[in-house]
């Protein structure tokens, strides 16, 4: 579910006119809904708690789907973690209100100067990919006097998700130690200094809209975890990943409901029955996607002999997955249309200088003229995160409603901000 519908003859964001934010902070601009952040945390969280009555589990928000301070302080007063991928990502979740035992350190590329933070600030959990990495963060610990707290990624070789560019959890994908090695490398660490092992994790992939590649993934989880105590090692938690997708097809009537989610933790409840471990969810997507639109004006027309462009403001550096995923995103005029308007086919495109600058060819909307507005829908999960300055254009502004107030959480980029990060060389200031 989500909280974006047409009232009084416009695109509401809960109790907030669409149009007048775009009146005050211009276009593009991305726009969140409160409700529908808290909604899906809740349903998610709830349902993993309750499937899993005999384990503790933690809900780790990925916060690479959506990064803005204004979503992430949401999240952290409803008791979430964070699932962090980099030193800005944990600088920004603590900024955000999370606490250190309540962060996840993931990643495959993991540097030493990202690791000694990471241990300096206490976070709860990094998540090994490598060999290289268990030397690594053994070594940065015990110089600082600590034993970090650590699980094993493994590689399943059971790859799932929406795009072959978004599948992480096949052995031809770069993430985490093979099931071959995780014996031998859990021997070693149980050696070793700075590091005091926990237990496994894994991710499989992102957008996966089903529940049999899970647990195909996690029964073998389940099986190592069994063999790994039977050689007498600790094996406390138990990280699944996220990757749980959403609909990006919705209807204006759709309600979004907690069927997938009610089958997964109903699948994890069966498939992890009496391990005695803590569980682990890292969802990002799940429950920022349908929770921000990108609202963009119409620009021009360009009609052509065959087909007629749509030229709005927005562009693949403000939503690049369209561009990147081949993505599909709804497309919502702001202002409502009449029963029966007529409808021309779009290619809706922006003003990047490229042919790879289209969010959709031949989408069927109602007569749009310069000025209309637009939404996309579903952008709130790698919409803004992915953004860019490309063809120097200014990072675009978003905003957080909460019933009927909304604030910019991010104000739009000016060109002093852009020119400033620059530095000419001295023989050529």
């Amino acid at each position: 579910m989500h909280h974006f519908s047409y009232r009084d003859g416009s695109l509401f964001a809960e109790d907030v006119d669409l149009r007048e934010v775009a009146d005050a902070v211009g276009t593009p601009v991305y726009v969140y809904s409160s409700a529908t952040i808290e909604r899906h945390y809740r349903l998610f969280s709830a349902a993993v708690k309750a499937a899993a009555p005999t384990a503790k589990a933690h809900v780790f928000y990925a916060m690479k789907a959506n990064g803005n301070l204004g979503v992430l302080k949401t999240l952290a007063a409803l008791g979430a973690g964070a699932d962090t991928v980099s030193e800005g990502e944990i600088r920004k979740a603590l900024a955000a209100g999370f606490p250190p035992d309540r962060i996840v350190f993931s990643g495959v590329g993991k540097s030493e100067s990202e690791l000694r933070y990471a241990v300096e600030q206490g976070i709860y959990q990094v998540n090994i990919e490598t060999e290289g990495e268990l030397d690594l963060l053994s070594r940065v610990a015990s110089a600082l006097g600590k034993r970090q707290e650590a699980v094993f990624r493994v590689n399943p070789d059971i790859g799932a998700g929406g795009h072959a560019k978004i599948t992480t959890g096949s052995s031809e994908n770069k993430f985490g130690v093979s099931f071959e090695e995780v014996g031998r490398l859990y021997t070693r660490a149980a050696n070793m200094p700075g590091v005091r092992m926990m237990g496994l994790a894994l991710h499989i992939g992102s957008q996966i809209r089903e529940t049999e590649s899970y647990e195909a993934a996690y029964a073998k989880m389940v099986a190592l975890v069994g063999d790994l105590r039977a050689e007498g090692h600790r094996v406390e938690r138990l990280d699944l990943g996220g990757g749980l997708g959403i609909p990006y097809d919705i209807p204006k009537d759709f309600d979004h409901g907690p069927d997938l989610i009610e089958a997964y933790a109903a699948m994890v409840g069966r498939v992890t029955k009496g391990l005695d471990v803590e569980l682990g969810f890292e969802p990002g997507r799940l429950i920022v996607g349908n929770a921000g639109i990108l609202m963009t004006r119409v620009l021009h027309l360009n009609p052509r002999p065959t087909k007629q462009f749509l030229v709005v403001d927005a562009a693949m550096n403000d939503l690049v997955r369209p561009a990147m995923y081949e993505a599909y995103h709804e497309i919502w005029p702001v202002s409502e249309p009449e029963a029966g308007a007529p409808e021309i086919a779009y290619d809706v495109v922006g003003p990047i200088c490229e042919s790879g600058d289209t969010f959709t060819t031949g989408r069927l909307l109602p007569t749009l003229r310069p000025g209309d507005l637009i939404a996309f829908m579903t952008a709130g999960a790698y919409g803004a995160s992915m953004s860019s300055t490309y063809n120097q254009r200014l990072l675009v502004p978003e905003v957080l409603v909460k019933g009927a107030d909304y604030a910019v959480t991010r104000p739009r980029q000016s060109y002093e901000d852009l020119l400033g990060t620059d530095r000419a060389p001295p023989w050529l200031a």
